[in-house]
């Protein structure tokens, strides 16, 4: 796991089986970005088999295979798809083929998990929502921002203990390193990758969502920049947004490539929670100056002021809900509706973005 790049950042918890050994088989496809471990570290934790592995590039298995040494590498896409002991595909592919992938997924009878951001285009949520509808599989989405964040994790259960009361507000703040050395080349094309909104903006839309308990939405206002990277000129580096869910609440949340090479991890994501009888502060990746440790939470209602260190402590419950899920047609880990949701509005933002010069 590099604290330092954001692109590989794969967290790893506690195994917490969920199944016995050989009840849930999974794949892993399209390699294409770094998320893909911290995917398949949740699904292997939770007690999912990691089955077969395969990518056109054998460059992009070969790293793989250094994480999960004894994954067989299938020939072709279709021997996972044809194989019928595989129930789900787990994949990271470059943004704009997310969907499409999904749809042929579903279609051939598994279910499917994407690394974030689900779709590049409206038109491709359509497409997965008739899929996933006239398939009765499922299109989950890795928004790890909050699934793979223990603080996260336990910000929702302390809100649904009525620890703040009822959410008004959410703040997020989720700034990346680029890194720009490093990067694949479509990473800067837009077309691929979507815009900054699409991409770590769906992050925080889901956590608006989950937070405020909302199921739609509005996005009052959407602003892009490209601020310090004119040698990438389709490349967002500053994005914000500001919602206003069905129950009222209000979210306002910033997103930028422009975290300093001085910071001990890839980006200080934050997010301030705001409730009728308190509030909720997150230090999700780094205590700045005082600790390389993040998962720091701070509680204020009432009855106290509180500080908890949750790393280690909390897990990720999210990975074996989602395969009891596929398993028993439920919808513990997160609902259908929700997902697509998430997805719709970080493109809503990105469409009728303002582009800011400077």
């Amino acid at each position: 796991m590099s604290k330092g790049d954001g692109m590989n950042y794969a967290p790893k918890g506690k195994p917490s089986a969920v199944v016995a050994p050989g009840e849930f088989a999974f794949a892993a496809t399209n390699l294409d970005h770094g998320h893909i471990y911290g995917m398949c570290n949740g699904l292997i934790e939770a007690g999912a088999e990691l089955k077969w592995v395969y990518d056109a590039n054998p460059a992009q298995v070969d790293a793989f295979l250094k994480h999960f040494p004894d994954v067989p590498v299938a020939e072709s896409l279709e021997q996972i798809l044809d194989d019928a002991e595989v129930q789900l595909v787990a994949a990271a592919a470059v943004p704009n083929l997310r969907g499409p992938l999904g749809v042929k997924v579903m279609r051939s009878g598994k279910h499917y998990f994407t690394d974030k951001t689900p779709f590049t285009t409206l038109e491709q949520l359509e497409e997965a929502q008739t899929a996933a509808r006239e398939t009765g599989k499922k299109y989950a989405v890795y928004y790890s921002e909050r699934l793979h964040v223990e603080s996260a994790v336990f910000a929702g259960e302390l809100i649904e203990q009525g620890a703040i009361g009822r959410v008004v507000q959410v703040i997020g703040l989720g700034p990346h390193r680029l890194n720009a050395p490093a990067r694949p080349a479509w990473f800067f094309e837009k077309e691929k990758y979507g815009g900054i909104l699409c991409d770590i903006g769906s992050h925080q839309i889901e956590q608006f969502l989950h937070f405020t308990g909302n199921k739609n939405a509005t996005v009052v206002s959407s602003k892009v920049a490209n601020y310090a990277n004119k040698d990438y000129p389709e490349l967002e580096d500053f994005g914000d947004m500001t919602l206003i869910g069905e129950n009222g609440a209000t979210g306002y949340f910033r997103v930028d490539w422009l975290t300093p090479n001085g910071l001990g991890t890839w980006g200080d994501g934050r997010t301030i929670i705001m409730g009728t009888e308190g509030y909720i502060e997150l230090r999700k990746y780094i205590d700045v100056a005082r600790g390389k440790e993040g998962d720091q939470l701070f509680l204020v209602n009432g009855e106290k002021e509180q500080h908890m260190s949750l790393h280690g402590k909390v897990g990720y419950p999210f990975f074996g809900q989602l395969i009891l899920d596929c398993l028993n047609d439920t919808e513990l880990a997160m609902t259908q509706e929700h997902a697509f949701k998430a997805a719709e509005l970080c493109m809503v933002a990105q469409r009728d973005a303002v582009r800011v010069e400077g």
